[in-house]
């Protein structure tokens, strides 16, 4: 597969399927893995890192489960085919910055990437649709474990996998879920929510990861730290706190709309009008008002659009995708331009 084939398929973690998909946008589990007896990626000499780019993508393309991905060399890519693999979540924003010695393996189906060379030798990532950690941890635990029949893993018995940052030691897991909680933003309980969901060991995030805020009412949730449980005590442990935040935004969604239709309707429905009309229009004002929208179709309240393609526009508008729709590099102008055609044609 080539970058531009990408463009004509649905994102794994936006094609609105999966357990309570209509709150819990996607689930990822991700691993942190290194070489035994070589180097960090980021104390790593040239040699060794081109050592690890090559015994990795050699271990990895070898497997069942990703004998059909595609290798890409992150230096051979343009900034926006970089930008673009980071805004359907194949990678991290980290892994598009000093990209000599790095790389990315995908499979056809965008469900798992690695990328190597990031802080660790191997990240391995796999995502899926809605509320549905588990299974993600259960691709992964099976991709894991067939890369280390090839490839030896640094391991401590006591420490647990050895990783750059001590916070991914022990099992290397991080656990994440992508949550849309316009509801307990629109009645002002968002700050509860989230403080508690901190309070009980889990960071939360914006769209991208660490280093982002939320926008869109899209916030991810993972956990903190990876040493101390085992991993299926971890995965039962997000899922525990996140079904409790989903019940609350369920429990607000309707009584929202039996307390406060009317204002709830008036923005549904001032959002569909902007972006019916809008001739310019920024990627943020996008975001906030697509999650509008998105919560208008959950509810009932917009009836002539498809969620898919509500959730199919939180991508195709983001700054990569419509320099690589257009087949150019736009300017900022130009691409809130083009953002604006391209929503209003896909509401007509």
């Amino acid at each position: 597969m080539t970058i531009d084939d990408f463009l004509k398929q649905d994102s794994e973690w936006l094609k609105g399927t999966g357990p309570n998909s209509d709150i819990v946008m996607s689930s990822r589990t991700r691993l942190a893995r290194n070489i035994d007896k070589v180097p960090f990626s980021n104390w790593a000499n040239k040699r060794q890192l081109e050592d690890i780019l090559a015994q990795v993508s050699q271990a990895v393309m070898a497997t069942n489960f990703l004998k059909d991905a595609t290798f890409f060399r992150i230096k051979d890519l343009s900034e926006v085919d970089r930008l673009f693999l980071v805004e359907r979540h194949l990678m991290s924003p980290e892994h598009a910055k000093d990209v000599e010695f790095k790389g990315l393996i995908v499979d056809p189906k965008e469900i798992v990437s690695i990328m190597i060379n990031e802080e660790d030798h191997l990240r391995i990532q796999v995502l899926q649709s809605g509320m549905n950690l588990r299974e993600c941890w259960r691709i992964i635990d099976e991709i894991d474990t067939e890369i280390s029949k090839r490839l030896p893993y640094a391991y401590s018995p006591k420490w647990g996998y050895m990783t750059a940052c001590p916070t991914n030691a022990g099992t290397g897991l991080r656990g994440s879920i992508m949550i849309h909680m316009p509801a307990l933003v629109f009645t002002g309980q968002i700050g509860k929510v989230l403080q508690a969901i901190a309070k009980l060991g889990l960071n939360i995030r914006g769209l991208y990861g660490e280093g982002t805020e939320a926008t869109g009412n899209i916030f991810q949730v993972s956990n903190q730290a990876s040493m101390g449980m085992t991993e299926d005590d971890m995965i039962d442990n997000i899922e525990r706190i996140i079904s409790q935040a989903v019940l609350r935004e369920e429990m607000t969604r309707k009584n929202v709309l039996s307390k406060n239709k009317e204002a709830l309707v008036d923005r549904v429905s001032r959002a569909y009008g902007t972006l019916k009309s809008a001739h310019i229009i920024s990627s943020a004002e996008t975001i906030t008002l697509l999650s509008a929208i998105r919560l208008g179709v959950d509810l009932g309240i917009v009836k002539n659009l498809d969620k898919t393609m509500v959730n199919e526009l939180f991508i195709l508008t983001q700054p990569a995708h419509l320099q690589k729709l257009e087949g150019k590099v736009l300017t900022s102008n130009e691409r809130d331009v083009k953002r604006a055609d391209l929503i209003r044609e896909k509401l007509k």
